[in-house]
């Protein structure tokens, strides 16, 4: 029995030692953005012990059963590593794939990720071949070791010859089973383990460095694989109440900024082109065409991106809903078909000619299906070009490329039209034709800028300028440097709307967010927007509630003229405010998603 005892507790104490140095290396591959001491580590380790006990638990179930079986009978030597096997696997896939797609999401490792297996090669096009081989060959390495590791721990162990000596080891090790029923729980209150319990600090880095990934990515199965995701903070009144308050979808003495109610539409979508890009920063160097265009025409100067993701950040543009933390509506069909959408409108309302372009594959995420259900008669996408165009960037076409076939799209469909673009050369590997700074980042949206302004300046020496309006905003911004959730630079994006169309220039000051679009496009149309229940007209007199609302992994950031708060789920507190509102805004936000996934669960 004491041989038996010491091979459970190495067996423990060896995957509890796994988790610990899996914390280390994750600190130790991300110290290049990440700051912190020797104390700090400690700090992990120690905070994120209780999650590491608990999943340590669950992973000790099988081997602690098979033990009490090898009592009576023998318990050959190969069930046990085909176990091994299984864990080490496991456990090796959850610390490289936690590791490494950390420094593009900035969240733990959770079920979403599963999606984009859906689409492999979408999903690998941001990295290299030798980025992909290089952590291909450390999962085997890790995986080999913890298999090691447990193989040399484990005892050879033969079955009890007296009877009696089999019944009381086997009470013995029942008695246990409570015990491990609260490791596993994480004691004996009310609350169970959560991920939140091992928060200790204001730097998200070190509170997502103690979290157990392989915990994180189980516990978070249920709420991804749920397409019914509910919130409820409060009554159904004061939600409602709330709500109404801020979202009064009515255009009522509208500013009028365009010289006509029919103009050919173009909504260029530019990937990741948040604020930290533009002279929203301060720097005027990166994306000069933009900064020069936002002062010829319409600029929403404090426009604020809903998500984090290019799905979630297209619905929110073309159908006015908000993004939800953990849930994108695009990838459930039988929810976005029911979403309105300006294509559905402008083609109903107007007759306009539809057409969507885009250089990627447009199937993934679902996005074909949102596009055509909304009212994209047309679209053109990655498989429409050349070979070689297709493998211009890694993503697929690059952004000179597909601007070309968005200007003959100008010249060859019928008026009125509206054409939806999605750039895509300004993400991740950057790949881009041209050097004009060292930063591979930088250098790619001094690209897209370059592109933008080729267009717009052939745009307008052709005859359709007179009556275009072009509307350029982001999809979403993106992590850069020090910018994280925290900051709300990344999340302030730049509108423009330039054209022909559009009588003169005007800043626009006003608080809004990107799902604000189809009200106030559809509003200086003259145009209908009720259906778009969550979105606002900005240039109406019953604009008078202008806050932002931005969502993420398990988390929202609220904004309005005085206050800023970002809050995690996780965790139940605020990890950042500003101003005096903060309360307030917590409460607006927590209403907003209440009422939207209500809404939602109804379509």
């Amino acid at each position: 029995m004491r041989q038996r005892a010491l091979y459970l507790l190495r067996f423990y104490l060896a995957t509890l030692l796994f988790f610990v140095v899996g914390k280390v290396g994750f600190m130790l591959y991300h110290h290049g953005g990440h700051d912190f001491s020797l104390s700090d580590m400690m700090q992990v380790i120690g905070h994120g012990l209780s999650l590491d006990l608990s999943t340590s638990f669950y992973i000790f179930i099988l081997p602690f059963l098979l033990t009490i079986i090898s009592l009576w009978v023998r318990v050959p030597r190969w069930v046990y590593r085909v176990y091994y096997v299984i864990a080490a696997v496991l456990l090796a896939l959850a610390f490289v794939a936690d590791t490494s797609l950390y420094e593009f999401w900035l969240f733990k490792l959770d079920a979403s990720c599963l999606q984009y297996l859906e689409t492999p090669t979408e999903a690998m096009a941001s990295v290299s071949v030798w980025y992909v081989l290089l952590r291909i060959l450390s999962f085997l390495l890790i995986a080999f070791l913890i298999y090691w590791v447990y193989d040399k721990l484990t005892s050879y162990l033969l079955p009890l010859t007296s009877y009696l000596s089999k019944l009381i080891a086997t009470l013995v090790a029942l008695l246990l089973i409570p015990f491990i029923i609260i490791g596993i729980r994480g004691g004996l209150d009310e609350s169970t383990t959560n991920i939140g319990q091992v928060y200790f600090s204001q730097n998200q880095f070190l509170n997502h460095s103690a979290v157990n990934p392989f915990f994180s990515f189980f516990a978070s199965f249920e709420k991804t694989a749920s397409n019914n995701v509910t919130y409820h903070f409060m009554e159904d009144a004061e939600c409602e109440k709330i709500v109404s308050e801020l979202y009064n979808t009515q255009s009522m003495g509208i500013d009028t900024l365009l010289s006509t109610q029919q103009p050919n539409i173009i909504v260029i979508l530019l990937e990741s082109c948040g604020g930290q890009f533009t002279e929203i920063s301060g720097r005027t160097d990166i994306t000069p065409n933009l900064n020069r265009l936002a002062k010829e025409g319409i600029y929403f100067t404090n426009c604020y991106g809903n998500s984090w993701r290019t799905d979630r950040g297209t619905l929110c543009t073309w159908s006015g809903y908000p993004s939800f933390p953990t849930m994108s509506v695009m990838k459930i069909p039988s929810k976005s078909r029911t979403m309105p959408n300006i294509a559905r409108t402008l083609q109903e309302e107007r007759g306009y000619h539809t057409h969507y372009l885009y250089g990627g594959d447009i199937n993934f995420t679902n996005m074909r299906s949102y596009l055509v259900s909304g009212g994209f008669s047309n679209l053109t996408w990655k498989e429409d070009y050349t070979s070689d165009e297709q493998k211009s960037a890694k993503w697929g076409v690059r952004d000179d490329i597909t601007f070309e076939t968005l200007y003959q799209l100008t010249t060859t469909m019928p008026q009125p039209y509206l054409i939806g673009y999605s750039t895509l050369s300004s993400h991740s590997p950057w790949d881009v034709p041209i050097h004009h700074f060292d930063d591979e980042v930088l250098n790619a949206f001094y690209y897209l800028d370059q592109c933008v302004g080729n267009f717009i300046e052939r745009l307008r020496k052709s005859p359709a300028w007179d009556n275009t309006l072009v509307v350029m905003l982001p999809d979403h911004g993106i992590f850069y440097q020090d910018i994280d959730e925290s900051n709300p630079l990344l999340n302030h994006i730049p509108m423009i709307w330039v054209g022909g169309a559009v009588k003169e220039p005007r800043r626009v000051e006003q608080i809004c967010n990107q799902t604000d679009l189809p009200a106030t496009l559809l509003g200086q149309l003259g145009l209908n927007h009720d259906a778009y229940t969550f979105s606002r007209d900005v240039l109406s007199k019953t604009y008078t509630r202008p806050v932002a609302i931005h969502t993420y992994d398990d988390g929202f950031t609220m904004i309005d003229s005085t206050s800023f708060v970002n809050y995690d789920f996780i965790s139940d507190r605020v990890v950042r405010s500003e101003g005096n509102g903060c309360e307030r805004l917590i409460r607006q936000a927590q209403a907003i998603l209440q009422a939207a996934t209500k809404d939602l669960n109804e379509r």
